[in-house]
């Protein structure tokens, strides 16, 4: 069974869809932030303060690239569509799904995104960032799912149901 590997904006619900997901259908969660954050022993914003945007993209598709995934339901950081290494290698053993949601909605959900460790240059805001990327997860995606509207449980259901 191939995995199934979440891409979206920071705060589309790619972690807590991921969890339910994976429940779902008895596969391994994995959440990529984290894994870089287990392998530096550092929290995201402060590997990004430290090495600054460019680096911290090719830490995550360093970690992401020599990851091993089997039977997982694999939530990516924002940022890991601009690894092409790492997109190339969940993209051969996976379905790669883009959760999307309104801009609007993504601001609302976010907050302060400076404490959460998203990949921005400096000076850019979320609306740009969302600009600059929907056309990278579109790319890279295998099923684009609308989850304007919809609880965790319903997007879950749905990626069940378009994947089969």
């Amino acid at each position: 069974m191939k995995n199934i590997v979440l891409i979206g904006m920071p705060g589309a619900g790619k972690s807590t869809i991921g969890v339910l997901l994976a429940k779902s259908m008895l596969y391994s969660f994995i959440d990529t932030d984290l894994m870089i954050q287990n392998n530096y022993g550092k929290s995201l914003c402060d590997i990004i303060d430290e090495n600054g945007t460019d680096k911290f993209l090719k830490i995550e598709n360093d970690v992401i690239y020599s990851g091993e995934f089997e039977r997982s339901v694999i939530a990516t950081g924002g940022s890991a569509i601009y690894g092409k290494e790492a997109m190339k290698k969940l993209k051969e053993n996976g379905t790669v799904v883009y959760l999307q949601l309104p801009l609007g909605e993504i601001e609302r959900r976010l907050g302060d995104i400076h404490t959460r460790g998203v990949a921005m240059k400096n000076g850019t805001t979320v609306a740009e960032l969302y600009e600059e990327r929907k056309s990278i997860y579109e790319k890279y995606a295998d099923i684009n799912l609308d989850c304007s509207g919809l609880t965790a449980e319903q997007c879950v259901d749905r990626i069940i149901e378009m994947i089969k």
